[in-house]
């Protein structure tokens, strides 16, 4: 391993951990607090250098599929979280289609790496399949936003929110157990997502029980 490699990798792992344990904090705060948006900055500033140094990990020491497609996975549900958080009932933006149209030609550009001709074993395995089938389903969902009622971006950017970043940090989680652990594979990398997905599930529930209260007190 050349100085350089070993230098990237040093930022990309000291990223992860401090971003990952970050994530799981900001988890906890209370939404919308002081608190919580100080703490979701720092996180997103450290998800990105996480992304950034993959990348170019993957672009000049190694290529390795499944993390070539959750590299791009998280930057664009990193950035697509933190966007709709400003641009809320307003809809999608100039910005919002800049990202959909990179993250539909990095999907575009996957795709052959790892089902063409030349694709390792490795690239047509259930994690990677199923980490490119969530980057095409939200690539789906925000195309379609932009056909969405103006009044449903109102309701709907908090979900919105939730689901990208809480996400993101549940497919960082997701790649460094494939990176450290052996036992179990592939399901134990697995493991992540589907907790995420109960996570998600969670604040979403509470999301709505909140608004189902707050309109029978208003119109009760």
């Amino acid at each position: 391993m050349t100085t350089p490699h070993l230098l990237n990798l040093m930022v990309h792992v000291g990223a992860g951990l401090a971003a990952m344990a970050l994530g799981c904090y900001v988890l906890g705060t209370r939404k919308g607090s002081d608190r919580h948006r100080r703490a979701g900055r720092i996180f997103a500033a450290l998800t990105l250098l996480v992304c950034a140094s993959a990348a170019a990990g993957l672009a000049l020491f190694r290529f390795m599929p499944l993390f070539a497609v959750l590299t791009v996975l998280v930057a664009y549900q990193l950035l697509g979280g933190w966007h709709v958080v400003h641009t809320r009932g307003a809809g999608p933006d100039a910005l919002d289609g800049l990202l959909l149209l990179g993250g539909g030609a990095a999907a575009a550009w996957l795709v052959p790496q790892l089902f063409g001709p030349a694709a390792t074993r490795a690239a047509a395995g259930i994690v990677v399949r199923a980490s490119l089938g969530a980057m095409l389903a939200l690539l789906a969902y925000d195309a379609a936003r932009w056909l969405f009622p103006r009044r449903w971006h109102a309701a709907l950017w908090r979900y919105e929110h939730g689901y990208k970043l809480v996400a993101a940090l549940f497919a960082m989680l997701s790649a460094a157990i494939g990176n450290t652990v052996r036992v179990g594979q592939p399901w134990s990398q697995l493991a992540p997502s589907v907790a995420g997905l109960a996570v998600i599930g969670w604040f979403w529930a509470r999301r709505w029980r909140a608004r189902k209260d707050t309109r029978a007190r208003r119109f009760g």
